[in-house]
């Protein structure tokens, strides 16, 4: 099912041209008038009519966006868990190819074609940022960084992601947008930071590398998505890196250690199936129904998300700041949904 396809029904509305005669049943002339099917008395007109879809649209958009966020910000637990069995180079190409192996059996079970040539180079894009960009950059920080100081990354990601949608696709967001996403990005770095003792770990250019990259695949994927479903933008994306992830799985497991246990597993699968697919799939379903600036604006949520991820499944300490950060990006993110974009 495509992003779009709860089209609105248009009502039929004839205009004829002032100056321009025309004959009814009865000989005269009715010119300039308009004439429209009436409908029962009290019903809604077709302007009424039309707004009704399109809110529930945006409303539908805005819960698989905010099911994206949710999806990421287990992210970064899941893959310390992981890299409890498995080397960072391991964990990627696992995770990519076994994502493109659910993605695959959706594509052939649905029997999708191959997309037009004129898409592969933004899918090219969306494989190289999302696909394997952002997880190998972060799964490298995460060796030597806490999942908060990661969060940094995501708290950039909104404004970064706005600023190369507006470059990408020409449309420039409002002063109020810009104004409240800016505030939204401080607040989460000061928290962040704060959280994570205010120092510059080694992983620092990994994580502002992973930032620039996922920025991309996001904008790109937002923009494939308004043309295609979303689940076929990450689902090709992730085809696309398949025999490259399936050769990077055997070197990298022939050469980086191997210790199973549950963790392991459980963080594996999860950025698989749930992260790389799943999250990905409804978030540029969202992306598509309420716009790319908009749908990034709601990940300002995601660095706090992760850190009561962090304090319930990896045991790390929550300062008392965390409510109060929550309240204030909360507010930044009701202004930005709720101005012009």
């Amino acid at each position: 099912m495509r992003a779009h396809d709860s089209a609105t029904a248009t009502t039929a509305i004839a205009v004829t041209a002032p100056g321009t005669p025309r004959t009814g049943p009865s000989g005269s002339s009715t010119a300039g008038t308009v004439s429209r099917t009436a409908g029962p008395p009290g019903a809604p007109g077709p302007a009424a009519a039309s707004r009704a879809p399109a809110a529930d649209s945006r409303g539908r958009g805005t819960l698989l966006a905010g099911l994206g966020v949710v999806a990421f910000s287990l992210t970064f637990p899941s893959t310390v868990w992981g890299l409890e069995s498995f080397g960072p180079w391991s964990l990627v190409a696992v995770r990519s190819t076994l994502a493109a192996l659910v993605a695959g059996a959706f594509l052939l079970a649905g029997r999708v074609p191959l997309p037009e040539r004129r898409h592969w180079a933004g899918l090219a894009v969306v494989a190289g940022g999302v696909v394997v960009g952002f997880p190998l950059l972060t799964s490298l920080a995460l060796r030597t960084s806490t999942t908060s100081h990661a969060a940094v990354v995501v708290g950039l990601l909104p404004l970064t992601t706005a600023a190369f949608a507006a470059l990408r696709t020409g449309r420039r967001p409002s002063r109020t947008f810009w104004i409240a996403a800016v505030s939204g990005a401080v607040v989460v770095l000061g928290f962040t930071l704060a959280e994570s003792g205010g120092a510059l770990s080694t992983g620092d250019l990994y994580l502002f590398g992973a930032l620039l990259v996922c920025a991309a695949g996001y904008t790109e994927g937002g923009r494939l998505a308004g043309l295609m479903p979303g689940w076929q933008v990450i689902g090709w994306a992730l085809i696309l890196c398949l025999p490259l992830m399936v050769a990077a799985s055997a070197v990298a497991l022939s050469l980086e250690p191997v210790h199973l246990n549950a963790h392991g597993v459980i963080g594996l699968v999860w950025v698989a199936a749930g992260s790389t697919f799943f999250g990905l799939y409804v978030w540029y379903r969202g992306m598509a129904a309420i716009g790319i600036p908009k749908a990034s604006q709601l990940q300002l949520a995601q660095p706090l998300l992760t850190l009561v991820w962090s304090v319930t499944l990896l045991g790390e300490t929550l300062s008392p700041a965390a409510p109060v950060a929550a309240v204030a990006v909360l507010v930044c993110i009701a202004v930005t949904q709720r101005s012009t974009s």
